[in-house]
């Protein structure tokens, strides 16, 4: 395994040769800082939306609409209402992000070194589930004050006063109450999620581009990363959405367990319970998500993302040994 090898290649568009460092520790921190920035940024830019969408899981005959719904938290609580729980979203969700994009990229190495007669589906699905099981443990903290802070306006103002208020009604396991549920809809997302990408990167290449990334302008390997980027959210968005229901459901008391807020809830519903405005706020967040994070990756040097770069062969669909 090389942990520090350079990759050279053209920046497109008549842009020259660079090159930088790729899979040393560096690199790994730059994945990190870019993670945590185009997380925390996209969360923090949606979150009248996740304050609606958290409502509208944990009361759904009141908010039972986007429009609707904006319009009673309007009146009801005023319009500082649609930004409660902003600082749960920008720290807890960077710190997440960071972890996410970070460990994506270096157990997708490490996999790929490790598993090298294995298909490429697999190493992804092992990097990303792997990446998000410690991403989710830093995110819980976060994203317990939060949804509490936007479904219960008396609870606490943010994080300052949510943090200490927490711990003193629940302890340290309130905390990491959810963390459970938390993996349950972020594990499957984020599995879909990068699985997808890095398909709909491959195949936008192969079949509609029929040039490989090295020959695109750097404009259009950001344009590949948008559409993949979207692609990925919408399917992970749709596979998640019985886990994020039980989520908001036990943060809220409504259920005791997973499976008696299931049961609440019914099965028709957990899929389709909030969906509408989950796709609205989680496709192009991802998006964004995607370009923020390959945006800072190109002014780097560094290639787009998607791909395990010259060891993968894509004839027979397995890791070359080389």
């Amino acid at each position: 395994m090389t942990t520090g090898g350079i990759y050279s290649g053209e920046a497109g568009g008549g842009g020259g040769r660079r090159r930088s460092e790729e899979f040393s520790y560096k690199y790994y921190g730059l994945c990190g800082a870019g993670g945590m920035l185009s997380a925390g940024t996209t969360h923090l830019a949606v979150t009248p939306l996740d304050v609606l969408k958290v409502n509208m899981q944990v009361n759904p005959t009141k908010y039972s609409g986007i429009f609707s719904g904006f319009h009673t938290l309007w009146l009801e609580q005023g319009p500082s209402a649609l930004w409660r729980g902003w600082s749960g979203k920008f720290f807890g969700y960077g710190v997440q992000g960071g972890c996410k994009f970070g460990l994506y990229e270096y157990f997708k190495r490490f996999y790929a070194d490790m598993l090298i007669d294995q298909n490429k589906t697999a190493i992804f699905f092992l990097s990303s589930a792997s990446a998000q099981t410690f991403a989710d443990i830093a995110l819980c903290p976060f994203e317990a004050v939060k949804v509490r802070v936007q479904t219960q306006p008396n609870f606490a103002k943010g994080l300052l006063d949510g943090f200490p208020k927490l711990y003193a009604t629940e302890g340290f396991s309130g905390f990491l109450k959810g963390l459970y549920p938390l993996w349950g809809r972020n594990l499957p997302f984020s599995v879909i999620m990068f699985s997808t990408f890095e398909h709909s990167v491959d195949m936008i290449y192969r079949k509609i581009m029929r040039k490989t990334k090295e020959d695109c302008s750097r404009a259009q390997q950001l344009g590949v990363t948008c559409l993949a980027g979207y692609t990925a959210g919408a399917v992970g968005t749709f596979v998640s959405n019985p886990a994020d229901n039980i989520v908001a459901s036990l943060y809220n008391g409504k259920a005791a367990t997973a499976i008696q807020a299931a049961k609440n809830i019914g099965f028709l519903n957990l899929f389709t319970r909030s969906l509408p405005v989950r796709m609205t706020l989680v496709g192009p967040v991802v998006t964004l998500q995607w370009f923020l994070y390959d945006s800072i990756k190109v002014l780097s040097g560094l290639p787009t993302s998607g791909g395990l770069s010259k060891r993968f062969d894509h004839n027979n669909n397995t890791i070359s040994a080389s």
